[in-house]
């Protein structure tokens, strides 16, 4: 029978080991901006929030140089209940009218940000709140689809004001809402946001929380993940349709950022207690990498 002492000992010398592990990984990404896309059940449930806002003050702690993308779909919708606006989506996008934008803005830049803010200030870290239309962070364009509203895109970046920051120390919190030229306000999707980020600050990786264990040969089945994939593999694997539905735009936005100069794209799951810092820092990781081509070694 296991006494305390000897479970006490062993968790000891898992945490000696782990730790071990990962000084090759804190050396090398030392001073690399790593873009975080944050959202799915990390952001509902309160024992995973807590453990991802630990994650990203332990990234900024030992010398990385975390931005965290938000979105915020569940707290819109519980507004827009509250607010006695019903949900409407549409090719898998929600209908963004004037009002329903309104409403968005509120949750993603005012409440949804601050929070975040608050909670990794609070956890020790120096998080400053930013939206698309800080500094020209992003400029939006309509998506184009008819019948959407203020569905919008990445039309350009300006990422001085995330440069500065991060330089300073401070780790950026961006929620995905941003303007046009003529300051209309758009919903932009935080994972193209994160995205685009990622590949205006050159970051070393990008990587998007998702509900799922990663990119799966058979998605019923968690033991089917594929752990590394190139570019030319992942678009064979949407070809075969073996990556598919809502998995289909994650892998595209992986692949456009590593297309322009990200170093590797992961896709991990959330609703794993620091699946953050097992992915980036241990030998075996957690989700599914994503690299340009398959000689790159993370």
């Amino acid at each position: 029978m296991t006494t305390d002492l000897e479970y006490i000992q062993k968790a000891e010398a898992t945490r000696v080991r782990v730790l071990s592990e990962a000084l090759p990984y804190i050396q090398r990404f030392a001073g690399r901006t790593i873009v975080v896309k944050y959202g799915g059940a990390a952001m509902k449930d309160n024992s995973l929030k807590e453990t991802v806002i630990r994650d990203v003050v332990f990234l900024s702690c030992v010398g990385l140089r975390p931005v965290v993308v938000h979105g915020g779909g569940p707290e819109i919708n519980s507004w827009l209940d509250k607010l006695g606006i019903e949900p409407q989506f549409k090719n898998g996008l929600r209908v963004t009218d004037a009002a329903t934008m309104d409403v968005v803005e509120m949750v993603l830049v005012g409440r949804v940000n601050k929070e975040i803010v608050a909670l990794i200030n609070q956890a020790g870290g120096s998080a400053v709140g930013l939206c698309g239309k800080d500094g020209n962070l992003v400029r939006a364009r309509p998506q184009g689809d008819e019948g959407i509203g203020f569905v919008g895109e990445v039309a350009a970046t300006n990422v001085k004001l995330i440069e500065s920051l991060v330089k300073d120390g401070y780790i950026p919190i961006v929620s995905s809402v941003a303007a046009d030229e003529k300051g209309q306000a758009y919903n932009i999707n935080a994972d193209t946001i994160a995205g685009e980020i990622a590949a205006a600050l050159g970051a070393e990786k990008l990587i998007l929380m998702t509900d799922t264990a990663g990119i799966l040969r058979n998605y019923k089945d968690p033991s089917t993940l594929i752990a590394k994939v190139d570019i030319q593999e992942a678009r064979k694997l949407i070809e075969d349709g073996v990556v598919s539905g809502g998995m289909i735009p994650k892998v595209n936005c992986c692949v456009r950022s590593l297309a322009q100069g990200v170093r590797a794209a992961h896709i991990i799951d959330g609703r794993l207690p620091h699946s953050l810092l097992l992915e980036v820092f241990t030998d075996a990781g957690i989700g599914s990498m994503i690299v340009a081509s398959s000689e790159f070694r993370a």
